[in-house]
């Protein structure tokens, strides 16, 4: 088949570096039997390597171009392609009833990358752990600590579902076509259920949406109608701070405290 040529609106810059993508696939440690979904395999840079350490792996895939080759190269009992997007895919239905959970790898495109965690973390109760390739930036939001003006929506929402670790920095030049920013590989493992106390998730979330929809602005304006002042002082928080002053913990705590 001719070159495949990269298509921007599906945000695809293609792994090409050897040995980051050996260090991915090290990192993500499959044993043959364990369930793993890639996202966005593209040319199959990943799913080369992963194949030759699992029975079987899942793809999802957008591109019908890609797809053909996927069906071209790979047998069916060896790669199930999913076609489609995977911000409507419902990954629990490829972990019915197992206890032993999703291996969930990609390099995600950068334009969908922020909106696919956030659906992702839906299904964190179906997932063993996560391993993704990112926009550095985006990362750095993930991870980020209070106090920092990298700590957002996406830093709480996360944190209070996965422990995160930040593993490998990866430059353009691993990519083709080289991309302008730069990237890195994170993993993600969800917390135990019993360390998930938000009372009501989806009271929690609707809180921290609220909170830094207008990140300049104090929380007494970001949570009118919300918590009075009253509540601030029964809870110990500052109405006059910032959305980006309160850890994940004080977020619960507001939650919780919500009737």
């Amino acid at each position: 088949m001719s070159k495949h040529v990269a298509r921007k609106r599906f945000g695809q810059n293609f792994l090409i570096d050897q040995q980051v993508i050996a260090d991915i696939v090290n990192a993500v440690a499959s044993r043959r039997t364990d369930c793993v979904v890639e996202i966005g395999p593209g040319l199959g840079a990943l799913t080369d390597p992963l194949l030759k350490r699992l029975d079987h792996l899942h793809v999802i895939e957008i591109d019908r171009d890609i797809i053909v080759r996927l069906q071209q190269r790979y047998s069916p009992d060896k790669l199930t392609i999913h076609q489609g997007d995977a911000l409507s895919f419902d990954f629990a239905a490829l972990n019915p009833g197992s206890a032993a959970g999703l291996h969930v790898v990609g390099n995600l495109p950068y334009n969908i990358s922020t909106p696919l965690l956030f659906h992702l973390a839906g299904f964190a109760s179906h997932v063993f752990e996560m391993h993704f390739m990112l926009q550095k930036e985006v990362v750095e939001r993930m991870v980020a600590r209070p106090g920092t003006s990298d700590f957002g929506r996406l830093s709480v929402m996360l944190q209070y579902r996965f422990v995160m670790d930040w593993l490998l920095d990866v430059p353009p030049q691993s990519f083709d076509p080289v991309p302008k920013v730069d990237s890195a590989l994170v993993r993600l493992i969800p917390r135990a259920p019993e360390d998930l106390s938000a009372r009501d998730e989806t009271r929690f979330a609707a809180l921290v949406s609220a909170a830094f929809a207008q990140r300049r602005k104090m929380l007494r304006n970001n949570l009118k109608g919300i918590l009075s002042e009253a509540g601030f002082e029964q809870l110990g928080i500052a109405p006059t701070a910032r959305a980006e002053e309160l850890s994940v913990d004080d977020y619960i705590r507001i939650a919780n405290a919500l009737q």
